[in-house]
């Protein structure tokens, strides 16, 4: 038993240390580079409106900051508590990504309401104007 126990602690105790090649830290670092010009093109095409574009380049520069500098990687993982740089790094794209799910579907939602709305605003309008353009008369109101 304290065989498992001295194992344990001894895991415990090892040092983190990122291990990335210069291959890959060169592909991160043209990955977010390539992710920057896809950004501004889809600006540029109408695609992505501007108030999205500050996440999208906070991304980007994210994975720039990783691919060149990796102790970034090593200081998340210490900072959540966790002895695996990839383990936090995953951990933070999810975290990532269920904030962008939910965010899309605040917009969903708001965007279902106003639609909505509107659709109870065009048939008022068509009921208020008639076949030939012309406005038609409420029916009197009998006080009841």
């Amino acid at each position: 038993m304290t065989y498992i126990v001295d194992g344990v602690a001894l895991l415990a105790q090892t040092e983190t240390r990122v291990n990335l090649t210069t291959r890959s830290r060169i592909l991160a670092a043209v990955a977010a580079i390539f992710f920057f010009v896809l950004v501004l093109e889809l600006i540029r095409r109408r695609k992505l409106q501007e108030r999205y574009t500050v996440i999208w380049f906070i991304l980007a520069l994210g994975m720039l900051a990783g691919g060149i500098f990796p102790q970034l990687l090593e200081m998340l993982a210490n900072v959540l508590g966790v002895r695996d740089t990839n383990v936090a790094l995953f951990a933070l794209l999810l975290l990532l990504l269920l904030a962008l799910a939910f965010e899309s579907t605040i917009t969903a939602s708001r965007q279902g309401e106003q639609i909505t709305r509107l659709a109870q605003e065009n048939a008022l309008l068509r009921v208020r104007v008639g076949e030939g353009g012309e406005p038609r008369t409420p029916p009197p109101d009998d006080g009841a």
